[in-house]
């Protein structure tokens, strides 16, 4: 006997009738009468008087009526909890990113986080890949937003979007257009992270790859802005998602040059400690976080980006 057994049991009890409970319950008479007599069956005693006018409660019925309905009020009331602290979402959230990806999505998503979870604490933290993914995996944060790694280990994760690589120049560079083939970076002087770094990792295999070395005018493991003031410095080029040089290529002091041939892309995913995947509200800001790429890519406030579905 279940839940769905008390439940029918309480409705019979309501219509008085087999007939009438069956009628509301858009079943036949045959398959609630079966049910009715496998309870009574089960629980070796008799539920019903029955009669032509219909059915009548024993006193064993009278007493299993009280357990069908306590059931169904805790029942609804587990229901109605859980829903309600769904709503309000997890109490606090750390959400996690790489340094281009924050500079993008912090703001937006702080405003829908605030709107849709206003009593939720939210921290957010901005790393290295090698730094999140450790802290992801020791359950220290509760989602991060990354470029895949090769290998993710056993995180949980979901693709959000995909993202062009370009190379990253000088604006007295001599190099026009707006596309370079993978093969030119051999000539160019690059400013990269050393080899633990997942840009250095993409930029070496794409060398491997196409069988040339690479010019390494300069290691950076600073962050970003670092890498990009060494680039104004003219001291070299470097690889970067040309939205982490927005305000840069606006202002007219570096270019942008994709990678084709073929194209060169990073993935952009969800990342969770893979037991906290579908806990505490994370499904629901996990929704939040693609509805507020999903607004970005739209509006272009992301370039060279394309949403993967989900």
């Amino acid at each position: 006997m279940d839940s769905n057994d008390l439940d029918l049991f309480a409705r019979v009890c309501r219509a008085g009738s087999i007939s009438r409970a069956a009628l509301e319950a858009g079943s036949d008479q045959s398959t609630i009468s079966r049910r009715i007599a496998a309870i009574e069956a089960e629980l070796g005693v008799r539920l019903f008087r029955r009669s032509g006018r219909g059915v009548a409660l024993t006193e064993r019925g009278e007493q299993l009526l009280t357990y069908a309905l306590e059931t169904k009020r805790m029942l609804d009331e587990a229901s109605r909890t859980l829903r309600s602290s769904s709503a309000l979402g997890p109490a606090r959230l750390c959400i996690a990113a790489q340094p281009t990806i924050a500079r993008i999505m912090f703001g937006p998503l702080a405003h829908a986080l605030k709107a849709h979870f206003s009593s939720t604490q939210v921290r957010f933290v901005e790393g290295l890949a090698s730094q999140l993914l450790g802290a992801l995996k020791d359950g220290e944060l509760d989602v991060g937003i990354l470029y895949a790694p090769e290998h993710r280990g056993a995180l949980a994760y979901d693709l959000l979007l995909t993202e062009g690589v370009c190379l990253i120049t000088p604006e007295d560079y001599p190099l026009d257009g707006e596309t370079i083939d993978v093969r030119a970076l051999a000539s160019v002087p690059l400013i990269l992270p050393s080899t633990h770094h997942g840009l250095r990792m993409l930029v070496e295999s794409l060398a491997t790859r196409h069988g040339f070395s690479l010019n390494v005018a300069f290691e950076c493991d600073g962050s970003i802005s670092l890498t990009k003031r060494l680039v104004l410095a003219n001291c070299g080029c470097t690889v970067l998602p040309s939205a982490a040089v927005v305000e840069e290529m606006a202002a007219g002091r570096v270019k942008c040059f994709r990678l084709e041939n073929p194209p060169v892309t990073r993935d952009v995913g969800l990342f969770w400690p893979q037991h906290r995947a579908g806990a505490g509200g994370i499904w629901q800001v996990s929704r939040l976080i693609r509805d507020c790429a999903e607004t970005l890519v739209r509006r272009n406030d992301w370039p060279g980006t394309q949403l993967v579905p989900g």
